[in-house]
């Protein structure tokens, strides 16, 4: 009558889907010539740790807003609460 449930996705360590060639590709762009390996792990930390945050704050402003999907707006007001220019969304 409701259909089939669906199987929920682990998130548990898809930290570790952010390969090396990913990490060495944004360091590149920096202008980074050579990396060490222990900076991939470290990368990865930094990562998560940032993604936390901005994820953390565009649920709360979708908690306020009494709305249970996550808009682009809420994402873009995250950034600009944790003090990050994003370029193409307004001032």
């Amino acid at each position: 009558m409701f259909g089939a449930k669906r199987e929920k996705k682990s998130f548990k360590d898809n930290i570790r889907c952010i390969s090396k060639p990913d990490i060495r590709r944004l360091a590149r762009r920096g202008g980074v010539k050579r990396i060490s390996y222990d900076v991939y792990n470290e990368a990865r930390a930094a990562m998560m740790l940032f993604l936390e945050n901005i994820v953390r704050s565009a649920v709360m402003y979708c908690d306020h807003a009494n709305r249970r999907t996550i808009t682009s707006l809420d994402v873009v007001h995250a950034v600009k609460l944790h003090k990050r220019a994003i370029y193409g969304y307004g001032h």
